[in-house]
């Protein structure tokens, strides 16, 4: 009997390039966690079995033809930082939100439940990025920490690209005036992320919107898949959608990226 596997959804930019680099941004669909978790929940810090989240994981490495302990995850902290992982990778979480390799056999993976994940590849020098970026990550410069890191492994700058995938919209994400003026104290040019929200001194901000931006302004070419975590409760989890629900828990989809040994 043929095993039944996650179909992740993929990126143009992303497929365009070496065949021997595969990705896959997967949904919360064909996994084996019930209830709040439904389905492929691969987040080891929820509540949920662990079990069924390893068994999850596994489906997601099956995917790429590779074991569990090939799958690369980091202990996702909020933060600008980036870890390097090579063939003496053992399963170890550093507190971390973005990976590169240049090893084969080893996939890449970052957790999401409204945060943008982003996939990075420069198929001429086979190197690989995997960065997880909420608004702290985005703001602090994780994408352009992960871009400098490949670099650092052989890659080029102007041969890199990038897909930001599922993550909550504008449309769903509703913001105070103090994170309204923490952006633009950063940057004024913030202020196009922003639009009123129907609460007085309340706006909506663009998460991706600036993602994007610092992506361009990085130098690499970049596309967004444009999907609203928030309002999809059968494909992706949303960390907002479950805090307005009053559930007590949610589960993480992956994306995920890793360059074939063959």
């Amino acid at each position: 009997m043929q095993e039944i596997l996650p179909t992740p959804i993929e990126s143009t930019l992303l497929a365009s390039g070496d065949q021997r680099i595969r990705h896959g941004f997967f949904t919360r669909e064909r996994g084996v966690s019930h209830g709040l978790y439904r389905s492929l929940n691969v987040g080891l810090g929820s509540n949920d079995e662990r079990e069924k989240v390893l068994e999850n994981r596994r489906r997601v490495a099956a995917w790429f033809g590779l074991p569990l302990g090939r799958l690369a995850t980091v202990n996702q902290v909020h933060s600008p930082d980036v870890v390097m992982i090579d063939e003496t990778y053992a399963g170890e979480r550093p507190n971390a939100d973005a990976m590169v390799t240049k090893t084969p056999g080893i996939v890449l993976g970052v957790l999401s439940a409204d945060c943008g994940p982003i996939l990075f590849a420069d198929h001429q020098a086979g190197v690989i990025g995997a960065a997880h970026a909420g608004w702290k990550g985005a703001l602090g410069g994780v994408a352009e920490n992960t871009i400098d890191s490949m670099v650092s492994l052989g890659a080029t700058r102007q041969n890199i690209v990038a897909c930001l995938g599922p993550s909550i919209a504008a449309a769903s994400y509703e913001v105070g005036p103090e994170f309204v003026e923490r952006f633009q104290a950063h940057d004024p040019d913030y202020a196009q992320f922003f639009r009123p929200s129907s609460r007085p001194g309340h706006a909506l901000f663009d998460l991706p919107g600036l993602t994007m931006l610092r992506l361009s302004r990085a130098g690499v070419r970049a596309e967004n898949l444009d999907l609203d975590t928030y309002p999809d409760e059968d494909r992706f989890f949303s960390y907002r959608r479950t805090t307005h629900a009053g559930e007590p828990d949610y589960g993480r989809q992956i994306s995920a990226i890793a360059i074939s040994e063959t």
